[in-house]
């Protein structure tokens, strides 16, 4: 209340003195030209003073002289024509003062509403940042985030043989808590199939056998996992995760793109701006955050106060799931240690795992690791003839970008297909 009676009594003192200075106007009785004439003749003895002290010279006096005469005459032959310069009628003025007070208070009124925040008060910094804490600290769990979404779209359904294969590994996995490849199996194709509940839980079994030997991209993947179960939400266990991928790989660019959201969703614009800023001018220009942050960072930058141009993209990033080497596609160790299946059961696996990968990267595209890794499943398999193709193919999608192709003549090598 104290804010609106302040703003009341600022705007009404404002509109009054515009009233006052339209309603007079210039009545104050004088011509204007005759205020003129007398400015002029003043500035005339100002002159002859300066020449009597000689700070100017007798040429530059004359020149003056000359030019304050001259106005001298124009305001004496108005002054004889009449021209007595009255403002305008006083119903004019009064006109005039109405809408200018009506234009200030009304048109600050709507300003504010569409710009402000009515009804809420003012916060400073600190207060701002101790009610993201506490928002932060407070809120919900990934349990139940998860038990609010809604149903998930159902993906297209793989092969059925595919998903006997599935069910058997899921079975085998189950009887095999400690089977590492099993659950780094079972947590790729979880996730491949869109199950992210199911993906993270194994992820969590492989963090667990591997223990202090987890990677920062072990930590990574099963972060990835449970924000996507949860809708994009970074939720404590997520932010976790996160932190743990972060530890040991301080410059995870996907870990540090979530980092960002996580802040976003907690109200600190301000603190997403200066880590998507750096991820942005830190490129690659075909890393799978940077799509997202040039998407959003402007709206960031204005939530956070702060002025701020977009740059140019060097190249357009190429499309694909979040997550940069979370693959989802087989890798050569899992084509060659497929959960101690049979021969026939593990090559049916890992050619439906093959299959998806290379549907999901013409559909969609994806990051060259995941291109490195169908072109080294397809080698391990054998089928030469269309892993050349692919890798035929990775060298026009990633024409100029030398980091991109390093990484996939590097599998094609592997799979004996490059020089």
């Amino acid at each position: 209340m104290t804010f609106w009676i302040i703003i009341a009594l600022t705007a009404a003192v404002v509109s009054v003195l515009l009233a006052v200075a339209l309603i007079r106007g210039r009545n104050s009785g004088e011509n204007p030209a005759a205020y003129d004439l007398r400015v002029y003749r003043d500035q005339l003895k100002e002159v002859e003073k300066d020449l009597a002290r000689g700070v100017i010279s007798a040429e530059d006096g004359q020149r003056a002289k000359a030019e304050i005469s001259r106005r001298v005459l124009t305001a004496d032959a108005e002054l004889a024509a009449g021209n007595d310069g009255t403002a305008q009628p006083r119903g004019a003025a009064l006109v005039m003062a109405a809408i200018t007070v009506i234009s200030l208070i009304g048109g600050a009124l709507l300003l504010y509403n569409t710009l402000g925040a009515p009804g809420y008060p003012d916060l400073a910094l600190k207060d701002r940042i101790a009610a993201s804490t506490e928002a932060h600290k407070n809120r919900p769990s990934q349990e139940t985030v998860e038990s609010q979404l809604p149903p998930r779209p159902v993906l297209e359904q793989p092969s059925e043989e595919f998903l006997d294969l599935m069910n058997r590994l899921r079975t085998a996995v189950a009887t095999r808590p400690d089977d590492l490849q099993g659950h780094q199996l079972l947590a790729s194709n979880e996730m491949t199939m869109g199950n992210y509940k199911a993906a993270y839980a194994a992820q969590e079994q492989v963090l667990k056998i591997k223990g202090d030997a987890a990677t920062g991209r072990d930590y990574a993947e099963y972060a990835n996992m449970l924000i996507l179960a949860a809708g994009g939400y970074v939720s404590p266990e997520a932010e976790t995760a996160l932190r743990a991928a972060l530890a040991r790989d301080p410059e995870d660019g996907a870990s540090l793109y979530y980092m960002g959201l996580m802040f976003f969703q907690n109200d600190r614009p301000d603190a997403t701006f200066r880590m998507w800023r750096d991820l942005l001018e830190r490129g690659p220009a075909d890393a799978l955050w940077i799509a997202p942050i040039r998407a959003q960072i402007v709206d960031m930058s204005i939530r956070a106060g702060v002025d701020y141009d977009l740059p140019a993209p060097s190249r357009t990033p190429n499309r694909g799931a979040l997550g940069g080497d979370a693959l989802t596609g087989p890798s050569a160790e899992d084509v060659a240690n497929a959960a101690e299946m049979d021969t026939q059961d593990r090559q049916q696996m890992i050619r439906g795992m093959v299959e998806q990968l290379s549907t999901r990267l013409a559909d969609e595209g994806g990051s060259p690791a995941e291109w490195a890794r169908l072109i080294g499943a397809l080698g391990v398999l054998g089928e030469v003839d269309r892993a050349t193709a692919i890798w035929g193919e990775a060298k026009t999608v990633f024409a100029g970008n030398s980091d991109a192709l390093a990484a996939i003549r590097s599998a094609a090598l592997r799979a004996g297909l490059a020089e």
